[in-house]
Order: structure tokens, then sequence, then C-alpha cells
């Protein structure tokens, strides 16, 4: 089994990007998977490109995202990416959209092909804070997180994928008042625990949990 994992360089003014630095935290091996590393570009379509490159190069079981999603207190394995793009701020190329439909003829939204309940459970056996996430907003997560599913859905049905965001880590909020953050190790141990759930419950889907919101 291969996985791909990606993260994002560093965007809105910050010097470091925490998800792809934890990503090359992982090791190389996770439960028999073999983990394929890639940053990505902060930027409209061309990250999905960047993304559809490396998967043509290395032909992936499993396509995981990694994002920052600063103001949250754990790793959020996203349930489902809608289809547009509506930017508060402009991307690393100051690309901007407001509400533009990402794919034309997509569907209004792709749900994760991840068991991300499954996840979730997993990393908070690490003693890590984990929860499902139901908006992964409208900025360049939610947009690669969709292109994905619409790469899988249109080209690679044999393939699953999603996305994952992780908080801040303590040096990004020493002039944040009263914003959450995490040790980089931490979301690196939390991300590889959650990959494992992938290994184990391939082919299986996910499992019955409660990981709904109220609000």
């Amino acid at each position: 089994m291969r996985i791909l994992v990606s993260g994002f360089d560093p965007f809105g003014g910050e010097k470091i990007n925490p998800a792809y630095e934890a990503v090359k935290l992982l090791p190389d091996n996770i439960a028999g998977a073999e983990i394929v590393k890639l940053e990505i570009p902060t930027v409209f379509h061309k990250a999905a490109d960047v993304i559809e490159q490396k998967v043509k190069e290395s032909d992936p079981d499993v396509i995981l995202c990694i994002g920052q999603a600063g103001g949250r207190y754990g790793l959020t394995p996203e349930r489902v990416a809608i289809n547009v793009d509506d930017a508060r701020i402009a991307d690393n190329e100051d690309n901007q959209p407001i509400d533009v439909t990402i794919q034309a003829d997509g569907p209004a939204a792709y749900f994760s092909s991840l068991p991300i309940k499954a996840m979730v459970e997993r990393i908070k056996e690490t003693k890590t804070p984990s929860s499902v996430s139901n908006s992964a907003g409208t900025f360049v997560c939610n947009h690669i997180m969709y292109q994905i599913l619409y790469m899988i859905d249109k080209t690679y049905p044999d393939k699953i994928g999603g996305f994952v965001h992780c908080p801040f880590i303590p040096e990004q909020v020493i002039n944040k008042s009263n914003q959450p953050s995490m040790h980089l190790e931490d979301i690196s141990k939390g991300l590889e625990a959650g990959i494992q759930a992938i290994v184990e419950r391939q082919g299986k889907g996910d499992i019955k949990e409660i990981g709904g919101s109220i609000h």
C-alpha cells in the first residue's frame, strides 16, 4: 500500500506551515504502508496540478492532504468539500476567487472516502485532541480536498482520499491572543495514528461512532 501525504507551504504572512513540517516528520513506512511526502503550494488550482503530477509518478492507493487551520484545538479529519472557492484572503500568488465554482461539471460537494471516525478514535488513543470537522472552509484547503476527490471520481476510482486540518504550533501564537496551539511532534504523532487507521480500515469502510456536531 502506498499513501501520498501532502502539506501546504506557509501562507497568510506566516513563516512556517505546521502541515508540511509535520508531514516531514512522518516515518517512511506506517503500518506496512509506504509514505510518499509532498509539499504543495498554497495556490488555487496549482496545488491540484502538483498533486496530480505526483499521483501519476507514484500511483498511490491513498491521497491524504494536510493543512493548517489556525484557531482549532486538535487534528480534524474533514468530512466534506464543497464546490466553491470564496477566498477571505489571497493565496500565495495573489489569486482571490470569490464565489467561484471549482469544477463546472462536478457535484455540489464530495464526501471524504477516508475512514474519518476511525482516524479520530486512533488519534485520540495517542492522547492527541481530535474530532470530525464538517467544514473545510472555502480557501485552498477546501479547494484541494475537492480537487482530490474530483480527480478520484473522474480518473482514479480505485483510490481513496481526504483531508486533515491541524492547529497552529506554539511559535505561531506568541503574538496571537487566545489562540490554541499544538507541538509539531504531537501533530505528526497524531497524523501517524490517523494513517494507521486508514491502513487498518482498508476495504472495511469507517466505524460507526458519534462524531457529529450541533453547530
